[in-house]
């Protein structure tokens, strides 16, 4: 019994120690190839002339970490320890049950003795002989039995010895366990801290070439548009050609609109015909933005149109209000910008007789200004040629060039150096179209620099003049002024 608990003891001391050695590893190959040096910089080895991706390492590493963290958890040390000890536990509660077991011999054996010398006392001869020979043998089972539990004693000494053994070996295997892994832990934080550093480095890297490929598209584009520039300089007629083009384009489409707005007003002349109204008065020119529209008489003894009043008015196309045009009193009108897409209406009265003229469609934008606006909006100031008609209502006889600047914050009238004019935008300032002056009309602007201080403009274009009221409107609008002529200020609101 001695020599199976000691081969017993041996063989779970065996156990431990190889479950030890072949659950747990301690000491990975696996770990991270990389060093860290100082400051917490990650050192990558050299040797290797095929090294993968920092974004293969990285995955490679977390998942390598993983499995390291699942073998250094030791859960399988701990579970044989604790049944070594369980093990232990119940060989104890056996040697006690056996001790019980052995006690209750001792007593038996005490009461057959005495049961068997009471015995002797009362028989004689052979009987007797035999009830000696009883009690010799049960004092050889006494001795034997004794012996027996002295063995017991020696087992359940070694069984003590066994479980304490395994006790303390189980509380160093769990403190081995806690140290590995609180080191695994930090291992592992290290580990991840060391991650989130590279993964930050990575999202800066990726930023910054994403900003230098933006860099380099932006210096690749300036350069692209600068040979085009220089490109274009060296080839002048191509330019030419494409302003002759242009020209023969808009001039086109004048004799159309010309053509249409004809056989418009032939057929609203013959609607007028049929319905036996004959009108002494019509409207002549072209209804867009850039003409001028002039009243003609129909009738060889009709009245001179000197000897009439006439007032303009714009017309709204959705409800019919009507608007009037302040200073609009002759026969002659050009449509300025805040005019397109509204109706223009003339009102005549000649003695007792009113008559209403009125164009056959709103007022259509003039070819191409809307994108030669936007892009003299992208310059900081634009200026425009000109020449002064009028100074405070009075003739200017001069026919020197001035320089208008239409600027994002000012209006500035100026001749090289000397500023003639130069305002802030404000409520108290005005610019619209001139009111008459014939066909020069749609070529002049009027501007009303100040209180008591106006000027009369004469522009080198249509376009330009029309282009310099868009400008310095949508300016103004942008500091909170609305610009316009005289009583407009409602309706350009609006």
């Amino acid at each position: 019994m001695t020599r199976a608990a000691r081969s017993l003891g041996s063989v779970m001391q065996k156990e431990a120690v190889r479950s030890v050695s072949s659950g747990v590893n301690f000491a990975s190959t696996r770990f991270p190839k990389y060093t860290i040096g100082p400051n917490n910089v990650l050192i990558e080895p050299k040797e290797d002339p095929k090294m993968p991706s920092l974004k293969e390492i990285v995955a490679k590493e977390t998942a390598q970490l993983l499995e390291q963290q699942q073998r250094l958890s030791v859960r399988d040390l701990a579970t044989r320890f604790e049944k070594g000890l369980a093990t232990a536990a119940k060989l104890s509660n056996e040697t006690r049950l056996r001790d019980v077991a052995s006690l209750d011999k001792h007593v038996l054996l005490k009461k057959l003795r005495d049961m068997l010398e009471i015995l002797r006392d009362r028989v004689v001869g052979r009987n007797k002989d035999d009830v000696d020979e009883a009690i010799s043998m049960v004092e050889a089972l006494a001795v034997q039995l004794s012996q027996t539990e002295g063995e017991l004693f020696l087992e359940k000494e070694e069984v003590k010895k066994l479980a304490a053994f395994l006790k303390k070996a189980t509380e160093d295997a769990k403190k081995v366990v806690e140290e590995e892994r609180a080191h695994a832990r930090a291992e592992i934080g290290n580990a991840r801290a060391a991650v989130q550093r590279i993964e930050q480095a990575l999202n800066e890297r990726e930023k910054l070439s994403e900003i230098a490929e933006k860099q380099d598209l932006e210096e690749l584009r300036k350069e692209v548009q600068e040979a085009r520039r220089i490109k274009m300089l060296h080839q002048p007629s191509r330019v030419m050609d494409m302003e002759h083009e242009l020209q023969a384009l808009r001039v086109q489409l004048e004799e159309k609109s010309v053509y249409a707005i004809q056989l418009h007003k032939e057929l609203e002349m013959s609607k007028k015909l049929e319905q036996s109204r004959a009108c002494s008065y019509e409207l002549e020119g072209l209804e867009s933005l850039g003409s001028c529209l002039r009243i003609i008489s129909q009738m060889e003894n009709g009245m001179e149109m000197s000897n009439c009043s006439v007032q303009w008015y714009r017309i709204q196309p959705e409800d019919g209000k009507k608007e009037l045009i302040s200073g609009a009193t002759k026969p002659v009108y050009a449509p300025e910008p805040f005019d397109v897409g509204r109706f223009l209406q003339a009102e005549i009265i000649t003695g007792r007789e009113r008559v209403l003229l009125r164009t056959t469609s709103p007022i259509d934008p003039a070819a191409g200004l809307g994108s030669y606006v936007e892009a003299l909006v992208r310059k900081p100031e634009t200026e425009f040629n000109v020449v002064i008609l009028q100074i405070n209502g009075s003739d200017h006889p001069s026919n020197s060039l001035y320089v208008f600047h239409v600027g994002k914050l000012r209006l500035k009238l100026s001749k090289g150096r000397t500023a003639k004019a130069k305002e802030f935008y404000s409520s108290s300032m005005q610019l619209c179209g001139v009111r008459g002056s014939g066909s020069a009309a749609a070529q002049s602007l009027f501007w009303q620099a100040k209180s008591g201080l106006s000027f009369s403009l004469a522009f080198e274009s249509t376009r330009e003049r029309n282009a310099a009221i868009m400008l310095a409107r949508r300016y103004a609008f942008d500091c909170n002024i609305v610009l316009a002529g005289p009583n407009d200020r409602s309706s350009g609101a609006a």
